[in-house]
């Protein structure tokens, strides 16, 4: 279990994005993880919520690991959907992301991310995608836009 947390943890880290915005790796097993995300005033939009992106983006990146945790860590999100049920204002969002199915080439996870504030969780989001594992072919072509 140790191998596995100390690998998210290294795909973690090296997301600059990530690092940015200060997403930390919470808990982790053979089929689901939380990230956390504290909420500071530079994720809110004009209405003093956090900003849909920032909760999507947490999303994705939680399925996309609980993904990994069976399909190995060449993987991207081939889709997912979303859906917000509240706003976000302050404490700290929590996106625990599970495995539902894995097969050989693709996973189909959900994710519930939560908002806390001085001990008590709501809901703020719900979401499923589909993870898909690389191939070594694909791994090594290079990207569109890489000019």
């Amino acid at each position: 279990m140790a191998e596995i947390v100390d690998i998210a943890r290294g795909a973690l880290n090296a997301q600059p994005f990530s690092a940015l915005l200060g997403t930390k790796l919470m808990q982790v097993d053979s089929t689901s993880l939380t990230l956390c995300l504290t909420i500071r005033d530079e994720l809110r939009q004009q209405h003093g919520f956090v900003h849909g992106g920032v909760v999507s983006y947490l999303v994705d990146n939680a399925l996309t690991f609980a993904g990994a945790l069976r399909l190995g860590p060449k993987v991207v999100t081939g889709e997912y959907k979303i859906n917000y049920l509240r706003p976000a204002v302050s404490g700290t969002l929590m996106a625990r992301a599970r495995v539902v199915y894995a097969g050989m080439t693709q996973a189909t996870c959900q994710c519930d991310v939560y908002v806390t504030d001085g001990g008590a969780e709501r809901l703020v989001a719900v979401a499923q995608g589909t993870i898909h594992r690389i191939s070594e072919m694909a791994a090594e072509l290079e990207p569109v836009f890489n000019e």
